[in-house]
C-alpha cells in the first residue's frame, strides 16, 4: 500500500462544496480584496486563538515580516531565533538589515529555551522570535521572563503551531505578536498562501499592523509608514472559514495517529530511533510533522527504505540556517550550533495527517519495524 506523506484532496473536498457556493458569492459581489470574509476570519481567528486582534496577511513569512516592521526593527539591530527552523524566520530580519542571532535548541523538542536566549542578548537585541516547530510551544514561561527582564520584544512564529498549547495558553498567547502560515499542508491550509498576525493585547500595535499591511495607508492616500502590500485574499478568507470549525478535530486526528505511532513503534530501542517527545506542562502537541531522529548515516538508509515501499517520508530541515550560503557573512563555524547540526543530520518526519485509514498506519509501522529489524 502507498503511503503518501501529505494527501491534501480528502480534507479539501470535505470543504469544496461550501467554497463554490461561497466563491459564485464572491464573484456576484465582486469584492475581492478585505471582504467580509477577511473580516470574519480575523474576528474568528481572534477567538480561536485567544489573542485580543488578528489581521490577515498574503503569507506567513509577511506576517512575521511586518509583525518585525511594526516593532521598528531595522538595520544593525539584532534578533534572536533559532538556527532549526524554516528559512522565512531569519529570511524576514535579513530584509529589514537587522542581523540575525541563531542559538541552539533543545534536543528533545527542537526548540529554543530561556537558558539559550538569555545567553546571547546583548546591547543590540531588539527582537525574540521562538519558533514554535513542528507544532509544539517553545519554553515560553522562561523565554518570556528572560525578554520582560531585558524589555525586548518577542514575536512568536507558530506557522507550524495554531492551536499548540501549555502552561494554560495558546499559540499567541504569550509573546506581543505572533505569525501564522495557512500554506496548503499546515493543520489549517489554504488553497495557496496566506497568513495571519495576531497581536496579544495591543490596540496601537495593531491598528499599525494594520496600516502596514497596506503600504502605511489610513485613511486612503494618507501614508504613516512605509509599509506593503501584504493582505490576504478575500477568496482565502473564504477557504479558511470554512475550514476552521473542523480544525480542533484534525488536530486531535493527528495526535491520535501520533500516540498509536508511539505505542506501535515501541520495539525500537530510542539509541536507534527516538520519537517525538511532549514534554510541555498542560500541553497539547498538533503533531504538524511527527519527525522522529535516526542515527546520522542510517537516517538517509531509512528513508530509501520507506520510499522503496512506497511510503512517504521528508526531512525538516537537513542544513541549520547558520550553514546556509547566504549567511556565511555572519562567521558561524561548524559545531558552533552542535544540537542544530545534529538534528538536520538525524530528523526524519512520517506520514501523520489526519485522513490516514488504520491500514495506512500499519503500512508506516511495519516499514519502520522492518528496517530495525523488529516485529
Amino acid at each position: 500500500m502507498a503511503v503518501p506523506m501529505l494527501e491534501l484532496a480528502p480534507q479539501n473536498a470535505s470543504v469544496k462544496d461550501q467554497i463554490l457556493q461561497g466563491l459564485s458569492a464572491i464573484i456576484d459581489r465582486s469584492s475581492f480584496v478585505l471582504g467580509e470574509n477577511v473580516k470574519g476570519l480575523e474576528a474568528e481567528l481572534a477567538e480561536y486563538s485567544g489573542a485580543r486582534y488578528a489581521v490577515g496577511m498574503s503569507s506567513g513569512t509577511d506576517a512575521l515580516l511586518i509583525a518585525l516592521m511594526a516593532l521598528d526593527i531595522k538595520h544593525g539591530d539584532e534578533v534572536i531565533l533559532p538556527s532549526f527552523t524554516f528559512f522565512a524566520t531569519a529570511g524576514v530580519v535579513s530584509r529589514l538589515g537587522a542581523t540575525p542571532v541563531f542559538i541552539d535548541i533543545d534536543p528533545e523538542t527542537f526548540n529554543i529555551t530561556g537558558a539559550l536566549v538569555e545567553a546571547a542578548i546583548t546591547p543590540r537585541t531588539k527582537a525574540i522570535i521562538p519558533v514554535h516547530l513542528f507544532g509544539q510551544l517553545a519554553e515560553m514561561p522562561a523565554i518570556m521572563a528572560v525578554a520582560d527582564r531585558h524589555g525586548i520584544p518577542v514575536l512568536e512564529d507558530a506557522c507550524q503551531s495554531l492551536g499548540a498549547k501549555g502552561w494554560g495558553r495558546s499559540a499567541g498567547q504569550f509573546g506581543q505578536m505572533t505569525g501564522c502560515s495557512f500554506y496548503p499542508t499546515k493543520n489549517l491550509g489554504a488553497f495557496g498562501d496566506a497568513g495571519m498576525t495576531l497581536i496579544k493585547d495591543d490596540e496601537k500595535l495593531a491598528a499599525k499592523v494594520r496600516r502596514l499591511r497596506v503600504h502605511g495607508m489610513e485613511p486612503v492616500y494618507v501614508h504613516h509608514e512605509i509599509g506593503m502590500n501584504g493582505r490576504i485574499d478575500e477568496f482565502q478568507g473564504l477557504v479558511l472559514r470554512a475550514k476552521l470549525p473542523m480544525l480542533e478535530g484534525w488536530h486531535e486526528g493527528r495526535r491520535r495517529h501520533a500516540q498509536w505511532y508511539i505505542e506501535r513503534l515501541g520495539a525500537i530501542a530510542p539509541d536507534e530511533m527516538a520519537l517525538p517527545l511532549e514534554k510541555i506542562p498542560e500541553g497539547r502537541h498538533i503533531y504538524n510533522q511527527f519527525t522522529v531522529r535516526v542515527k546520522a548515516g542510517r537516517r538517509d538508509a531509512l528513508m530509501a527504505h520507506l520510499r522503496g515501499l512506497g511510503i512517504g517520508c521528508a526531512i525538516y530541515y537537513p542544513i541549520g540556517l547558520h550553514e546556509q550560503p547566504c549567511f556565511e557573512y555572519l562567521g558561524y563555524k561548524k559545531g558552533q550550533l552542535a544540537e542544530s547540526e545534529l538534528a538536520a543530520a538525524e530528523v526524519l518526519s512520517l506520514p501523520v495527517y489526519p485522513e490516514m485509514t488504520p491500514a495506512m498506519r500499519e503500512e508506516v509501522a511495519q516499514g519502520l519495524l522492518g528496517f530495525f529489524g523488529k516485529k
